[in-house]
């Protein structure tokens, strides 16, 4: 009895073993990540310059390197990375950094998860000292609000850091509301690029009957003879605001008998001119619709009107559809059209 009991005890422990070691060999397949060079310094570049490196990531590990995630930091685009790297190969995490918005030392990072259990989390860093050789004072932008129709100028002063005499070859603008003339200073000013060096009062005049309304985000070219920094970008930004408002754009009476009080509507136009809102005006109203009368009166507010319209008592019942112009003295849009609708109840 206790020789059986001994000998079943040896396979239990045998059996056991066993199982053990094959978990432990299992546990111990892993891939594992190393990174050839984590940091890659490119040293001085020039503003604008696109750096593009490609860091090496090997799996030194006997399983399966999945990269899952590949997240950049500000600056920093991930081109392609591989997502799968067998055993003993190497993959790769193509990084661009575009330092059209930077000056000076700079550090910008890709952010790595992969399936190692040892290190799920890693790094890889693209290092520069970004130099403009050409650069604009007081900024790289002009900004503008303005009416549609006004025009306004601004300028910038453009210099170089580079030894050859600098020059301006080419000015090239996306619109034709927007213009830029330069000329070159005959005296620089102080504390910009290289003493002695040539520097240029760049012009922007922008705006105009053409200019379109909304948001700007323009970017005007310029093209120069540095051999470093060849193309600089100067934005124009801001806003085109239209000369008036108009509250309500349309009307719509719904079900309205003449005599209901929502048989009177009103239409109110407002200068955006912050400066002089009193040289607006509106000078009348006129309807093509049987059974509308629209009448014009200023506001308590400062080219401020208000227009009424007023389903008269004649209206035949019956579907009411047109418009009523409203006629102002603004040079871009003098004509201001707003239409009108109803249902004229019996």
């Amino acid at each position: 009895m206790s020789k059986r009991f001994t000998i079943l005890t040896l396979a239990l422990l045998v059996a056991l073993t066993g199982t053990a070691m094959a978990q432990t060999a299992e546990t111990e397949k892993a891939p594992r990540l190393t990174l050839v060079e984590p940091i890659k310094d490119f040293g001085t570049v020039a503003k604008g310059e696109k750096l593009t490196w490609t860091f090496a990531v090997k799996n030194t590990g006997n399983a399966d390197l999945e990269i899952l995630s590949a997240r950049p930091a500000c600056g920093c685009t991930v081109a392609e990375f591989d997502k799968v790297i067998k055993p003993g190969q190497t993959g790769k995490v193509v990084s661009v950094v575009d330092t059209a918005g930077f000056t000076g030392p700079i550090a910008k990072s890709v952010a790595l998860e992969t399936n190692d259990p040892a290190a799920p989390n890693a790094q890889v860093t693209i290092n520069a000292t970004v130099k403009p050789y050409v650069d604009v004072h007081p900024a790289g932008f002009v900004r503008y609000n303005m009416l549609q129709g006004d025009v306004e100028a601004q300028s910038v002063t453009l210099f170089s850091d580079e030894n050859e005499p600098f020059e301006i070859l080419k000015v090239e603008t996306p619109q034709p509301w927007i213009k830029v003339d330069y000329k070159k200073l005959d005296m620089p000013l102080p504390n910009m690029g290289k003493e002695g060096q040539n520097q240029y009062r760049l012009i922007f005049t922008v705006g105009g009957p053409e200019a379109r309304i909304g948001p700007l985000a323009e970017r005007v070219r310029i093209t120069t003879n540095s051999k470093h920094q060849p193309e600089f970008i100067i934005n124009v930004t801001g806003v085109i605001r239209p000369t008036y408002r108009i509250e309500p754009g349309g009307v719509n009476f719904g079900e309205v008998a003449p005599n209901d009080n929502a048989a009177t509507r009103a239409i109110v136009l407002k200068s955006l001119d912050m400066k002089a809102p009193e040289k607006f005006v509106v000078e009348k109203a006129e309807t093509n619709i049987p059974g509308l009368t629209a009448a014009v009166e200023p506001t308590a507010n400062k080219g401020e009107y208000k227009v009424t319209l007023q389903v008269a008592d004649s209206a035949k019942a019956g579907a009411m559809d047109g418009s009523v112009k409203i006629y102002t003295n603004d040079k871009i849009a003098p004509i201001a059209t707003i239409p009108v609708k109803a249902m004229i109840k019996k």
